[in-house]
């Protein structure tokens, strides 16, 4: 079969599914299906991507009515299936039996799939295979206020169950929340739950350091679920804006041989397959990589890999549609990724890495993924620089600059 003999089906609309269309499109020249939500987005308009706006298309029937309509309109190729948001994926997985013969949906079963989505069930599967998390207190709706915790302040309490919970918006709903004091912490565990939200909440030793201790893992297992490909983001900078807290803004590749060792064990062991990343941040208290969640799918941040050398696209469809096998990749050279204007990292990113952010620069190992020389249509290309633009003003209102 031929490489370009299949479509790609990508649901979400941000930075994810644009990162994934052009990693498509630079290693096979294929167009991607991306179905959003909303008419304006960073892939509507865009040369490379049929882009369709369908209401509720995260919903397990509409997942399935979409995937269907791309594979009726092309039954003669395979249909490749990515969520780009987790609000996909449990649609993606229940559909795992019912989707046409051509469709390729690279995801585990359900049930494994709320099991690791889940933080309280994934830090039981953390301690199950040796790997670091913060400590950690689970606390269960109806607890109260009389509950003591291990560890002291600050706090970081965030939901057990990402999907549902912002499914209750409240005016100061965050992704996750650092407090101070205990104090802060019982009136935002009533917060939350008064606004709706059932699931179990997670509340953590914060781990000290600034944006510039955080990793990301982004790792691709084949069908037969052994790792082919790890590669170990350095986090420079992050998003800071209430709904945005944690999304990476400027990351460096680096080598993490000892981390990826023990992650790759745990993928192997539970027998994963597809994409997912691990958000890590290094605890210099006791020098570990402590884990902080697992996605099951590619992350937003995923063109940092491609960028670097190694196109997500083409481990997934050598895999799946071409069905070679391939050794372990365990990247190793140093690149530059950042979805914000230069002007912005310099003023935010910790100085000390100025120095080799501008190295990289100077050899050209930099990239922003929404600036693609083949996808330079007028409207889309406005669009863009316009919400890069936004990014000064959104720094500005919640950090300080570092010069």
């Amino acid at each position: 079969m031929a490489a370009t003999e299949f479509v790609p089906v990508l649901l979400g609309s941000d930075i994810n599914a644009y990162s994934m269309a052009r990693a498509f499109h630079e290693a096979y020249g294929v167009h991607s299906v991306v179905y959003g939500m909303f008419p304006a987005s960073v892939c509507a308009g865009s040369k490379i991507i049929d882009y369709r706006v369908r209401e509720h298309n995260d919903r397990v029937d509409k997942v399935l009515e979409n995937v269907t309509e791309v594979a009726k309109e092309h039954p003669d190729k395979k249909i490749l299936v990515l969520g780009c948001g987790d609000n996909y994926l449990n649609s993606i997985s229940a559909n795992l039996p019912n989707y046409p013969e051509n469709v390729i949906a690279p995801y585990v079963d359900l049930s494994m799939l709320e099991t690791l989505i889940h933080k309280e069930k994934f830090y039981d599967l953390c301690d199950q295979y040796g790997i670091d998390h913060p400590a950690t207190y689970v606390y269960h709706k109806g607890e109260g206020h009389g509950f003591t915790l291990p560890f002291e302040g600050p706090f970081v309490v965030k939901p057990a169950e990402s999907d549902t919970y912002w499914k209750h918006p409240f005016s100061t709903q965050k992704k996750a929340y650092v407090l101070q004091t205990r104090e802060e912490v019982d009136q935002v565990i009533d917060d939350i739950y008064n606004a709706g939200y059932e699931d179990s909440l997670i509340i953590q030793d914060f781990i000290p350091g600034d944006d510039s201790f955080m990793r990301v893992v982004t790792n691709y297992s084949g069908a037969d679920g052994k790792v082919r490909l790890m590669c170990v983001g350095h986090v420079l900078l992050e998003e800071h804006t209430a709904h945005a807290i944690g999304n990476h803004a400027v990351i460096i590749t680096e080598p993490e041989p000892e981390l990826c060792e023990k992650l790759k064990g745990f993928l192997e062991a539970i027998k994963f397959t597809g994409f997912s990343n691990f958000d890590i941040k290094y605890d210099q208290r006791d020098g570990k990589f402590k884990a902080f969640e697992i996605n099951c799918r590619q992350g937003r941040s995923n063109y940092y890999v491609t960028g670097a050398g190694y196109n997500l696209a083409k481990y997934l469809v050598e895999d799946r549609v071409l069905g070679k096998s391939c050794e372990l990749t365990i990247t190793k050279n140093r690149h530059l990724w950042w979805v914000i204007p230069p002007k912005v990292a310099y003023d935010y990113v910790n100085p000390k890495y100025h120095e080799e952010m501008k190295a990289l620069e100077k050899a050209g190992a930099v990239v922003n993924p929404l600036f693609y020389k083949p996808d330079n249509g007028l409207v889309r290309t406005l669009r863009i620089m316009k919400g890069q633009k936004r990014y000064v003003g959104w720094y500005a209102s919640c950090m300080e600059k570092v010069r």
